[in-house]
């Protein structure tokens, strides 16, 4: 530990409380972080939903208005 201490210039008792830390969350550190990630793809999918919903009502009322403007010029 005084080694590597010495080579980063860090001093000892960090590197045993930066090592106590990691393993103390070694079990936990692959665990896929299921609601959340669950959470952001169901954000995420109603997003798209809204955005095709809207491009929809845009698009229909852009054909209507286009439709409409033929209709009033001669």
């Amino acid at each position: 530990m005084s080694q590597i201490a010495s080579e980063f210039g860090v001093h000892v008792n960090q590197l045993r409380l930066w090592r106590e830390i990691a393993l103390g969350n070694w079990p936990h550190a692959f665990e896929p972080q299921g609601q959340a990630l669950e959470k952001m793809r169901s954000e995420y999918e109603n997003t798209i939903e809204e955005l095709y919903a809207q491009v929809g009502r845009l698009t229909t009322e852009l054909t209507w208005l286009k439709k409409k403007d033929r209709q009033l010029r001669p």
